[in-house]
């Protein structure tokens, strides 16, 4: 995935998406709405606008299933008729009571984040006592909610949201305690690319951008990830094909 209104222009977009494909990715996650720190909210319909043709266009050329960043039902639904095959939710069906229904309906599978707070306060919260623990009952809510609606338990991965809503010191104790997190019986899926909490620990910000992500990557697979979501596709793939064979 890249951020920051990149990849706006459809053309460009697909291209980018068949090339992520050739590079190696597995799920190709498509989003019209940044959720970094200091990010504004769009409405639906702008939304809609920038994700819809992409992932119709993308749909009938790559192989890897298309995943849409979103957490409203009307996108999600509207993505999904379009393509997509998974909804990633980073409320964790918090935001909109619907996402589980439109779920189940749609048989797409589920990200569900971890999360605090709502749309404009993701990123403003008070510092955690326990992280791990919370994490660990934040996730377990939302896994709650889509068991209540009925999604089979093969279509949800967890992801403990490393970077919102966290402090760097918070995310990187998440990071390091992954597979408390597998204890909920879920895949994992752990995003850590170029978050700010590398930082405490790389200074320079080229080297946190690529070999701080990378070192992240690593140990998240080492730690429990099933899935690492990423900006440098070529790269994790590579480190993931190696880690892996390290640990079979």
């Amino acid at each position: 995935f890249s951020e920051g209104g990149e990849y706006f222009d459809r053309e460009r977009a697909v291209s980018r998406g068949k090339a992520i494909e050739q590079e190696g990715a597995d799920i190709l996650d498509i989003g019209g709405e940044s959720t970094r720190p200091g990010s504004e909210a769009v409405d639906e319909m702008e939304e809609e606008r920038r994700v819809l043709p992409v992932i119709e266009a993308l749909a009938g050329v790559i192989q890897i299933p298309i995943s849409i960043d979103t957490y409203r039902a009307r996108s999600a639904r509207g993505a999904i008729d379009a393509g997509a095959q998974i909804v990633n939710d980073i409320s964790g069906f918090r935001f909109d009571d619907e996402m589980p229904r439109l779920a189940k309906q749609s048989g797409a599978g589920v990200v569900l984040m971890h999360s605090r707070g709502d749309r404009q306060s993701l990123h403003r919260q008070n510092p955690m006592d326990d992280p791990v623990s919370e994490v660990r009952r934040g996730l377990a809510a939302s896994v709650e909610k889509a068991v209540a609606a009925g999604i089979p338990g093969a279509a949800v991965v967890v992801d403990p949201g490393i970077g919102f809503g966290k402090t760097a010191a918070e995310s990187l104790k998440v990071l390091k305690s992954l597979s408390e997190f597998s204890k909920l019986g879920y895949p994992l899926l752990a995003g850590t690319s170029r978050k700010s909490f590398i930082r405490l620990i790389v200074q320079d910000a080229t080297e946190a951008r690529s070999w701080g992500t990378a070192a992240t990557v690593v140990a998240a697979i080492l730690n429990g990830a099933h899935i690492v979501r990423v900006h440098d596709v070529r790269q994790a793939r590579v480190l993931a094909d190696v880690t892996d064979q390290l640990t079979c």
